[in-house]
C-alpha cells in the first residue's frame, strides 16, 4: 500500500505541474529516460513534463494474476518482478527498454500474440493524464471511450500513468524447436495451422530467404537439460539456423532478442568476436539505443543509404505474396515474423479487423539507393495497403493527410481529442506520426 500511496503523490504533483505547464501555452511533452520511436525527429519548443520516476511496479496480485504497474516501468523491471511469482505479463514485446505505457500507446507484440493478442488486449484498466489535466480512470466498464481509444494513439490524447496488466503462469523453462521451409505457402500455412491448435506457448518465425524459412516454437517445461545462454558469445538468431531443439530458461527466452537487437547489433560491430569478447556489459537494447541515437544526431543523412525500419501487419492469406515482395523489391534478410490474432473488441485507432489472424513481419536495415528519399518506405506503404494491412507508427511514414486519415478514424479520433485534449496540449495523430516533429 506505501508503493500506491505514493504513487498518488506524485501523480498530484504531476497535476500540480501540468496547469503550471498548460499556462505557458506551449505545446506538452515529456521528459523520459527511453524512446522506442525509430525515426529522425526535429527538436520542437515544448514543455516537458518529468514521468521518469513513474517506473515502479506497485503491486503483483498472484492469487488474480494481475501486476499494478507505472507507464514509464520497462519490461525488463516487469518481468524481474513477475517472475518472483512465477508468473509473466501475458504479452512480453521483445527488448527489455520498452516501456509498459509506451507499449500500450502504441502496438505491442512477441511470440504469445497469437494466443493473447497485442500488448493493450492484455490490459484491464488505465490511469491517464489527459490534455485536460485530469487523471482519467478507464476500464471496458467505465470511460470506455478513452480505454479503447487509448492503443495507438501514441500520447497524443494522454499519457498512461498506472495499467493493471493481466499475468499468466510461467515455469522455469522453454524447450524450443526450429522447423525449416523451403517456400513461404507452405511456411505460412504451417503458423496457421499452430495458431489454430493453441497447443504451443510461443510461436513466431524467421525469414532468412525465399528458400530458408523457420518456425519456431516454444512450450514451457519444469525441468531441461543444460541450456543455451544468448546473453554473450552466441548468437540467437544465428542458432536458428543450426538447432533444430533447444532448451533455455524462461527468462531466457523472454530477452532472446535483446542481446543483439534482433541483429541489428552488427551495424555497431558488436557481433564480431573480438569486439563481443570485450563488450559483455553493453549487449543490450539499450546499448544501441543510445549509440543509434547519437548517430542520428551527429552523422548526416546519406542520399545513398534509405533506413528502411518497419514493422507491417498483414493478414495471413496475403503473408506469402508480401513475403515475395519483401525479398525481391526490398531485399532485407533477415526478417521477423510474428502471427497474432486481433480480439473481437473495437480498439478506434488500430484500424485492425477483429478475429483476423495477422502477420507481423519486421524488418530493419539500411538500404543502398540510387532513388529519391523514402522510396523503399513509400513503396512498401503501398504494399501493405494494396494487402489490406497496416504499419506500425514508431517508425518513418510518408502518408500524406488524406492518405493517412482513410486508414484511421478521423471523426472518432476528433471526438475524442475533443473530450480529452479540447484545447490540443498535446499534437494530433498525424503530426506525431507522420510530419517531422
Amino acid at each position: 500500500m506505501d508503493r500506491i500511496v505514493e504513487h498518488g503523490v506524485r501523480c498530484a504533483a504531476l497535476v500540480a505541474g501540468f496547469h503550471a505547464a498548460k499556462t505557458s501555452g506551449i505545446p506538452i511533452g515529456l521528459q523520459k529516460t527511453t524512446s522506442n520511436l525509430f525515426r529522425r525527429r526535429e527538436e520542437t519548443a515544448r514543455h516537458k513534463l518529468d514521468v521518469r520516476s513513474f517506473d515502479r511496479v506497485l503491486r503483483v496480485d498472484s492469487d488474480r494474476m494481475i501486476a499494478d504497474v507505472e507507464g514509464m516501468t520497462t519490461y525488463g523491471a516487469l518481468v524481474d518482478e513477475t517472475l518472483r511469482y512465477g508468473l509473466l505479463p501475458a504479452v512480453v514485446p521483445q527488448l527489455k527498454t520498452i516501456t509498459v505505457g509506451g507499449a500500450v500507446s502504441g502496438l505491442g507484440i512477441e511470440s504469445s500474440s497469437f494466443k493473447y493478442g497485442l500488448v493493450h488486449e492484455t490490459v484491464e484498466e488505465m490511469e491517464i493524464l489527459t490534455g485536460k489535466g485530469s487523471i482519467v480512470a478507464c476500464s471496458p466498464c467505465k470511460n470506455r471511450d478513452l480505454f479503447f481509444g487509448f492503443p495507438n494513439s501514441y500520447g497524443t490524447l494522454g499519457y498512461a500513468l498506472r495499467l493493471t496488466m493481466r499475468l499468466v503462469p510461467a515455469k522455469p523453462y522453454v524447450h524450443l524447436t526450429h522447423a525449416r521451409f523451403s517456400e513461404p505457402a507452405g511456411f505460412f500455412a504451417h503458423l496457421a495451422q499452430l495458431c489454430d491448435r493453441g497447443a504451443t506457448d510461443f510461436l513466431d518465425g524467421a525469414i532468412f530467404g525465399k528458400d530458408e524459412l523457420y518456425v519456431n516454437q516454444a512450450v514451457y517445461s519444469d525441468h531441461a537439460p543444460p541450456v543455451s545462454d544468448y546473453t554473450y558469445m552466441d548468437i540467437y538468431y544465428r542458432s536458428i539456423q543450426r538447432k533444430h531443439n533447444d532448451w533455455l530458461t524462461s527468462k531466457g527466452y523472454i530477452w532472446r532478442w535483446d542481446t543483439d537487437w534482433f541483429w541489428c547489433s552488427k551495424h555497431f560491430g558488436f557481433q564480431k568476436p573480438a569486439i563481443r569478447f570485450f563488450a559483455k556489459p553493453a549487449l543490450n537494447s539499450r546499448t544501441y539505443q543510445r549509440l543509434m541515437r547519437l548517430s542520428q544526431r551527429l552523422l548526416p543523412v546519406s542520399a545513398a543509404i534509405e533506413s528502411v525500419i518497419q514493422d507491417v501487419q498483414i493478414p495471413i492469406e496475403n503473408a506469402p505474396s508480401f513475403s515475395d515482395f519483401l525479398l525481391a523489391e526490398i531485399g532485407i534478410t533477415p526478417v521477423w515474423v510474428c502471427p497474432f490474432r486481433s480480439s473481437g473488441q473495437t480498439y478506434d485507432l488500430c484500424g485492425l479487423n477483429s478475429n483476423q489472424l495477422y502477420i507481423n513481419f519486421g524488418f530493419w536495415d539500411m538500404v543502398p539507393t540510387i532513388h529519391e528519399s523514402g522510396h523503399f518506405n513509400k513503396m512498401i506503404e503501398g504494399k501493405v495497403a494494396e494487402f489490406g494491412g497496416k504499419k506500425g507508427l514508431y517508425s518513418t511514414s510518408y502518408y500524406d493527410k488524406e492518405t493517412f486519415w482513410s486508414m484511421y478514424d478521423k471523426t472518432r479520433y476528433d471526438e475524442l481529442k475533443k473530450t480529452y485534449d479540447p484545447d490540443r496540449l498535446f499534437p494530433d495523430l498525424y503530426a506525431k506520426c507522420v510530419e517531422r516533429n
